[in-house]
């Protein structure tokens, strides 16, 4: 169906999907702030929270800022998953350094640190720690990030980290467990959705990539779908595909309101 979908619309490739190159990405505002201060993060060997919804854009944000990084100065450490516990992040961050993570946790924590270090102070990278989903990690976790940074007596930190989760995670860093990590933190950002303006350019960026420079979807189809998707991207994604889908059934060359409708109600049903 994919296939006829795309003959049909005159396609080159399937819209509004997730494997674009860094460059094709969307620019709206809070893609380019968050992009901008990222790089600032890194630059200065801080530790910044990065919170959003669901699907507004933060790992697309975060893979925009890294690809725009000298890969010969920079190392990336991408942690995705919370449930490896405080011993997981330690060893993940040996193994990415190319070390043999030590078995015992007292002289595994050390071996991390000093593998940060040594990576910057000796090959003359960054290291660049990245936690996905990281309003999943418990106190702990969070706690053994703050002391990786207590390098050279507190006065600059060998690597990076980016905390990147949803808006809970802004929230209990203000808990007075984690006062000490929180005084550390140089860089906050909460993602907003896009305005109905920024949607619309969403919608006509990503049917220009797959060739239709032309109106596809009516005013009130691209309305509805801001409306239905709040201006997060990834749901702006999912209704459109789906409101072309719709379209193409019904044999229709536009996308109008009656077809995002029958794809709002396919989206959100139960």
């Amino acid at each position: 169906m994919i296939e006829k979908l795309q003959g049909f619309y005159g396609f080159t490739r399937m819209p509004f999907g997730r494997d674009l190159a860094p460059g094709m990405l969307h620019r709206h505002a809070a893609h380019g702030e968050a992009v901008a201060r990222i790089t600032w993060c890194i630059t200065e060997h801080r530790i910044g929270v990065i919170t959003g919804e669901v699907g507004a854009g933060k790992t697309v944000a975060i893979r925009a800022a890294l690809a725009a990084l000298d890969a010969t100065r920079h190392t990336i450490i991408y942690l995705p998953n919370p449930t490896i516990g405080v011993r997981g992040i330690h060893h993940q961050i040996v193994l990415a350094l190319g070390g043999q993570p030590r078995v015992h946790h007292a002289t595994l924590v050390p071996q991390a640190a000093d593998a940060l270090a040594t990576e910057h102070a000796e090959r003359g990278r960054i290291p660049v720690l990245i936690l996905d989903e990281a309003h999943l990690l418990d106190h702990p976790q969070l706690e053994s990030i703050r002391m990786l940074t207590n390098h050279d007596m507190d006065s600059r930190s060998p690597f990076a980290c980016l905390l990147v989760g949803q808006p809970t995670l802004r929230r209990r860093m203000k808990l007075g467990v984690l006062a000490a990590l929180d005084q550390r933190i140089g860089l906050r950002y909460t993602m907003p959705p896009m305005t109905d303006q920024e949607t619309s350019s969403y919608l006509r960026h990503h049917l220009a990539l797959a060739g239709r420079s032309d109106t596809l979807f009516s005013d009130d189809a691209t309305a509805l779908i801001h409306q239905t998707s709040r201006g997060y991207p990834r749901a702006v994604n999912n209704l459109a595909v789906q409101a072309l889908i719709a379209a193409y059934t019904a044999d229709k060359t536009i996308v109008d309101e009656s077809s995002t409708r029958a794809a709002v109600a396919e989206v959100t049903a139960d």
